[in-house]
């Protein structure tokens, strides 16, 4: 844990989708190393029992759930969970996200656009529309919104994935014009190429250790959740760019 009088994040409450593995797992442990207060959900109750207990053994506060964000009562259920364990939410982190099939857009199933769609679109709406209340009523809050590469420039064989991250780009900059002066800050993230199950997923004969741990791009994620960047929404930002800092 971070030595006393360092923590950035002492005081706060994040609510992290997706988690329990890969980058929401470093994030999770990252804020509970900084002083904060998490909650994780993700669809493996597995993943999220080891999560917590991993975090919790290094000192850190945690608790989380099972559910499917794309659900309006899963989301329900967490968001609420998460309010009576910690009595608010100061960051919101949308991590949760499908990768869905690597075929061309001529050959992708209706069944499986609309699974990817349906967590990454439509649960990113409704994650952050039911966490929304708690921190307007406050007047205060981080939400932190993971995209990624093809979001910004599509590429071949990306699909729904790159289309749904295309749209978060859009989420992030409406819903942070509509917060300003709300207190209320709203980004995107770009982690890049990282050492994740997702990546290994859809580059299957890459090297994983050629790659950056997710360990290794938590600075942005800090410095977006903590005090240092109250003037900062609405901005389109790069992890890789943060390493070191």
């Amino acid at each position: 844990m971070a030595s006393v009088g360092s923590e950035k994040l002492s005081g706060k409450v994040a609510l992290i989708t997706g988690g329990s593995r890969g980058i929401g797992r470093a994030i999770a442990s990252a804020y509970a190393d900084q002083g904060a207060g998490v909650f994780i959900c993700g669809r493996n109750p597995a993943d999220i029992a080891a999560t917590v207990d991993a975090v919790r053994r290094a000192g850190g506060i945690i608790d989380g759930t099972s559910g499917d964000i794309a659900r309006p009562d899963d989301v329900r259920r967490i968001v609420g969970q998460a309010v009576q364990r910690f009595s608010a939410i100061d960051i919101l982190v949308n991590n949760a996200s499908l990768l869905g099939p690597r075929v061309a857009i001529a050959e992708y199933d209706f069944a499986d656009w609309r699974k990817v769609l349906d967590v990454n679109l439509n649960g990113l709406f409704l994650i952050t529309h039911a966490v929304l209340p708690f921190m307007l009523a406050r007047r205060s809050g981080a939400i932190i919104n993971l995209t990624s590469g093809v979001g910004r420039v599509g590429k071949a064989k990306w699909g729904a994935y790159a289309v749904s991250k295309a749209a978060l780009e859009g989420f992030t900059q409406v819903l942070a014009d509509e917060l300003r002066g709300e207190g209320i800050r709203v980004n995107s993230v770009n982690p890049a190429a990282t050492r994740t199950q997702m990546r290994a997923e859809a580059y299957p004969a890459e090297d994983p250790l050629t790659l950056p741990t997710p360990e290794s791009i938590m600075p942005l994620f800090v410095y977006l959740a903590s005090d240092e960047s109250l003037a900062v929404s609405g901005q389109a930002l790069s992890a890789r760019e943060w390493v070191g800092k």
